[in-house]
């Protein structure tokens, strides 16, 4: 004991002049250990209600959320309810939609059909046109091809003089032959003075003839068209001015004979393109021959000149079978006054049967009205002799009075035929 007391009384530690014993040290440390197990009794107890808490807490959680679960539940059970009848109105829906796509594909698929077949109809109408068209072009290629080739040949023919004058000849006789009778013209005559126009055309009445000449020269026009400066283009206009006036005195002197051919001949030109540059750029030409009485003339107007003639011509005929017209004129008003006077026998005998029809009338006018004077006279009788036999019975007096009007009335039925 006394070891023990002395065993705790011997100091362990020394805290600055305080002695710590092994008793106090004990002691100390058995205050520690009981105030800790009170805190963790304290904490435990603490811990117990704060389970309970959270147990209650669960539970009541646990509730609601069962109590959500039925209601979620029962909301999935009518939300499965609603999806059920939305699937149904769905699958109807789906099934109308479905068929009218069905039908509205089928519909279009036909007018696509119809519209391709008419589409196919149409481009085969379309490039059979083109083929048509494409043959026609082909043609009229080969007619510019071969218009081509005419123009080259009338190059060639107008570059050659002796060409040049055949071609001009040629325009000129086909103009003239076309508009005037056979006979009324002639190509290439000889005239008193020995010289040869291109063509002479008969005049009526046995006046002069007119001559045409158709040799024009077109060297001189060429060198114009080709000349590239202005100088070269006036020499070469005042050569052709010298040509054309050297050409319009020849066929003056040549074709001009008094007596023979008219005071006035024709210069044939074979192109109205020429034609017109003469006229617009050359005018001293143009009065050179009005005053030699040579008339240049184009295709055109040579044309218009020839139909004027042909006008002519036929007047001066008409004018030589005047007294033929006038005699068949004289018998034709014999005829009329013939035709007139048997007209006007006729009208005398339809008035003199008309006259009769109308006497014819008036008879039987009276005929039928003296007839409907017996018959109401005879009814009249029919009717009185019944009336007077009942009154007085006079019988033989009353038929004796029908008698004597009967006799009267014949009397004047024949009094009136005879009238």
């Amino acid at each position: 004991m006394n070891e023990l007391t002395s065993l705790l009384a011997e100091p362990v530690a020394r805290l600055g002049a305080t002695t710590v014993t092994l008793g106090q040290a004990l002691g100390l440390g058995a205050g520690l250990f009981i105030l800790f197990f009170l805190v963790l009794i304290i904490a435990l107890w603490r811990s117990s209600r704060g389970r309970a808490a959270v147990a209650e807490e669960a539970a009541e959680h646990a509730r609601d959320t069962e109590a959500r679960m039925t209601a979620i539940l029962q909301a999935q059970s009518e939300m499965q309810g609603r999806m059920g009848a939305i699937a149904d109105v769905f699958g109807a829906r789906q099934a109308e939609l479905t068929q009218a796509i069905g039908q509205r594909l089928d519909a279009m698929t036909g007018r696509i059909g119809q519209t391709m077949a008419d589409q196919t109809r149409s481009t085969h109408e379309s490039l059979a046109k083109l083929q048509e068209r494409l043959a026609v072009i082909d043609t009229a290629q080969g007619n510019i091809q071969s218009l081509a080739g005419q123009v080259v040949q009338l190059q060639a023919i107008l570059s050659n003089k002796q060409a040049r004058g055949a071609f001009g000849q040629a325009r000129m006789e086909a103009i003239v032959a076309d508009g005037l009778a056979h006979g009324a013209y002639e190509f290439q005559p000889t005239l008193s003075n020995g010289s040869r126009p291109d063509c002479l055309i008969r005049m009526p009445n046995e006046t002069p003839s007119l001559a045409i000449d158709a040799k024009f020269p077109l060297e001189a026009w060429n060198a114009i068209r080709a000349a590239e400066s202005a100088d070269a283009r006036r020499v070469a206009g005042q050569a052709f001015r010298r040509d054309i006036e050297v050409h319009i005195r020849d066929i003056a002197d040549k074709y001009l004979i008094p007596g023979e051919t008219q005071d006035t001949a024709f210069m044939f030109v074979p192109s109205e393109s020429v034609f017109a540059e003469i006229h617009e750029n050359f005018e001293a030409i143009v009065q050179r021959a009005h005053r030699s009485r040579i008339v240049i003339v184009s295709p055109s107007l040579l044309m218009l000149s020839i139909q004027v003639i042909q006008t002519i011509l036929k007047d001066a005929r008409m004018r030589e079978q005047a007294h033929l017209i006038q005699g068949e004129v004289a018998r034709l008003m014999e005829d009329v006054a013939r035709l007139d006077e048997r007209v006007r026998k006729l009208q005398v005998h339809f008035g003199q049967a008309g006259k009769d029809i109308d006497d014819i009338l008036v008879s039987t006018g009276k005929v039928t009205r003296r007839s409907r004077k017996i018959e109401a006279l005879e009814l009249g009788g029919d009717r009185a002799d019944p009336a007077d036999a009942a009154a007085d019975g006079e019988n033989g007096v009353t038929a004796r009075a029908a008698e004597s009007r009967t006799g009267q009335l014949r009397l004047r039925v024949v009094d009136g035929d005879e009238a």
